[in-house]
């Protein structure tokens, strides 16, 4: 495996999902598989679970890491191609990133969509191009659509849990849209959404109107506008906030177009599930998204889902690891 951004690379997901499993079981049983092997990590953006549990996934399979935080230490990069360079950048992206691979093994990037320009955000243009001139894997520590590493952790964790509650039908996923007060990019709630797809699940997502998601990730989802009916016997409750996609309203791409308390998730709208279990990927703001009494009961799933993106990133970098 060279890159790592979407459900499709891990070939098949039951497979990878016991693979997961296992790992989990014994995270230091792959450790010769990284040794003397170099994972650099490069930080466009804030980071908390993305750096802590990918860091410590190579360090179970006896990787040597660095890690880079663009914004702190490391010259201002230019990604534009013919500018011309007057400004406070000092280096151009097309020169680190050949200097960047010298460094190391694979290479891990984070760096979020821009939210101005939907084409170029959508074309991955500053991670694609570490594809094409890094000379090394790379793996997708979340980017201007996707957040893979996210996605996979999401879904070990329903599978851990339809699992030990021992039911044999398909447990039904809503993903649900929730206020917010800064427009926050499509990639958790895209790649949500493509990894649901591929999973044994039934599947929705609710979100208002003008907040459709591209059709290449809602996929077959069932699409919902009433929330309530989404909810309707949902066994996990994914909340999330995203901006306009643009998909209807191309001018609108990147804004805030609802702000509706009503969609926020709270006891009330937990009764209207299966007992269901509440999921976001954090940091969450509590009182929009989802209020105290919901993220704090024993039915939130948030911590197992942050726990497990160790073993996502883990299985991840195994499969690299065993591709080099």
């Amino acid at each position: 495996m060279r890159t790592f951004f979407n459900v499709e690379d891990l070939g098949n997901l039951q497979n990878a999902l016991q693979e997961a499993l296992e790992v989990k079981k014994d995270r230091f049983a792959y450790q010769a598989l990284g040794k003397n092997k170099t994972l650099l990590m490069i930080f466009f953006n804030n980071s908390l679970r993305t750096r802590l549990s990918t860091q410590k996934a190579a360090m179970d399979l006896g990787m040597n890491v660095i890690v880079l935080d663009v914004n702190a230490g490391a010259w201002k990069l230019e990604t534009e191609r013919g500018v011309i360079m007057d400004g406070d950048k000092s280096e151009h992206l097309l020169e680190a990133i050949p200097v960047m691979g010298c460094y190391c093994d694979i290479i891990a990037v984070r760096s979020f969509a821009g939210l101005k320009d939907r084409e170029y955000d959508y074309a991955e243009t500053i991670v694609n191009q570490f594809v094409k001139y890094s000379g090394r894997p790379v793996i997708a520590m979340e980017t201007a659509t996707v957040h893979p590493l996210q996605a996979f952790a999401d879904t070990i964790t329903i599978a851990e849990k339809w699992h030990e509650l021992k039911h044999t039908r398909r447990p039904k996923v809503v993903m649900s849209w929730a206020p917010h007060c800064r427009a926050l990019p499509q990639a958790v709630p895209n790649s949500f959404a493509q990894w649901m797809n591929a999973a044994d699940v039934d599947f929705v997502i609710t979100q208002p109107e003008g907040y459709e998601l591209d059709p290449k990730f809602v996929g077959k989802a069932q699409v919902e506008y009433d929330q309530k009916k989404a909810l309707e016997d949902a066994d996990f409750v994914y909340a999330k906030n995203w901006s306009c996609p643009g998909v209807k309203q191309p001018a609108n791409y990147g804004n805030i177009l609802c702000q509706d308390m009503d969609w926020t998730i709270d006891a009330e709208h937990m009764s209207w599930t299966n007992h269901g279990y509440f999921m976001h990927c954090l940091p969450v703001r509590r009182g929009l998204i989802v209020t105290d009494d919901v993220i704090e009961s024993d039915h939130s799933l948030v911590i197992p889902e942050a726990a497990n993106r160790e073993i996502s990133a883990e299985v991840v970098l195994k499969r690299v690891l065993e591709s080099l």
